[in-house]
């Protein structure tokens, strides 16, 4: 395997992670949360789904700049030499870690004060503002492997 391959095997292996953790929690987990639980274990559930997911999204948020900009220097020489997805591809990143930072730095403080708190009403909402900025980087983490896929016609 040359070094180049490897790198591309954990950009791609980070991208899974985050993009198909979203989607999961997105299409399969909350509306199965929704039909099972109630409102306080609910709440309790996405806590922790949050806390161990964000684990393995900052190992992505991590590997994906120094894989990708590994691969950018290796077969384009750097950012002067890279093609037009590639720097579309580093926007659609940036934007969805910008997102993600809202969600944990943000969001998800004010989720746990309101479980504290025993403040469903309040988790509710603050879990409802969570799910829309998650869509919202669904969709750009999807847009971005269709720009991946289109590579060549960019």
């Amino acid at each position: 395997m040359t070094a180049f391959a490897a790198l591309y095997a954990v950009h791609l292996l980070a991208a899974l992670v985050w993009v198909g953790g979203m989607f999961f929690a997105w299409m399969v987990l909350r509306p199965a949360a929704v039909a099972a639980l109630e409102a306080p274990q609910r709440l309790k559930l996405w806590a922790e789904v949050f806390r161990r997911f964000f684990t393995w999204v900052w190992g992505a948020v991590v590997l994906l700049p120094v894989s990708g900009m590994g691969m950018l220097h290796m077969h384009f020489s750097g950012l002067e030499g890279a093609p037009r997805y590639v720097q579309i591809m580093m926007g659609l990143y940036i934007a969805m870690l910008a997102l993600f930072l809202r969600i944990q730095a943000l969001l998800l403080p004010e989720l746990r004060r309101a479980i504290d708190a025993g403040d469903w009403p309040a988790g509710g909402n603050v879990l409802g503002r969570i799910r829309r900025v998650v869509g919202f980087n669904l969709l750009i983490g999807l847009l971005l492997v269709v720009v991946t896929a289109l590579r060549p016609t960019l």
